[in-house]
């Protein structure tokens, strides 16, 4: 949902701009160095899980072209990795359909930075943040909240989702897989203390 990813991207830029150095202790931390030269290239994208439809595999098709014009480092990925309702274990098809073989270009085997979408929670959440995934793709890197470090920049990937109250008392027909992070208050308190140490004992 396009609502959803622009939410995990705002708050991926608000949680920057407000963050000083000790703030990285509090959530996992990838090092991804910039090139020789200094520079940083990516790509962002969201909601693009659809088995190739929807003109995801012609979207594939351009991103490893300008991905290549770019050389880029890494790609980010805001949420909603699978429709429609997210992956039902480890070993769902749907990782590969909608990933490893839409992504082919050369230009795109480079690490995604992933976190959670609505969509995501609406199958089986765990799934994606499990480790066995960089096994079967190893460039897919996803998390509920962490920090990639790259030299001359520093993106949080912040899972907003829990946030949306909406999820938990109106979730309509869809089921939300909230295992690891309900009780909601304490999922929200956990993210914000982070920031609220950060910002009373490291003022920026």
């Amino acid at each position: 949902m396009a609502r959803s990813s622009m939410a995990a991207v705002l708050a991926v830029l608000a949680v920057a701009a407000l963050r000083c150095a000790p703030a990285a202790a509090e959530l996992p931390l990838v090092e991804h160095p910039a090139k020789n030269d200094g520079s940083l290239s990516l790509l962002v994208i969201g909601d693009w899980g659809r088995n190739g439809t929807y003109n995801q595999s012609r979207v594939a098709d351009q991103m490893g072209k300008v991905g290549e014009r770019l050389d880029i480092d890494f790609v980010v990925s805001t949420g909603d990795n699978f429709y429609e309702d997210g992956l039902t274990g480890v070993h769902d098809q749907q990782f590969e359909e909608s990933f490893t073989n839409i992504y082919t270009a050369q230009s795109l085997q480079k690490p995604w930075y992933l976190v959670l979408g609505n969509h995501d929670y609406r199958g089986n959440a765990l799934a994606q943040l499990d480790p066995v995934m960089r096994k079967l793709d190893e460039r897919f890197v996803c998390m509920r909240s962490f920090i990639v470090n790259a030299e001359i920049v520093e993106f949080f990937f912040i899972d907003t989702t829990p946030f949306q109250l909406k999820y938990w008392t109106h979730p309509k027909d869809s089921h939300y897989d909230w295992r690891g992070v309900a009780p909601r208050e304490n999922y929200i308190a956990n993210l914000l203390k982070v920031h609220t140490l950060n910002k009373d004992s490291h003022p920026c």
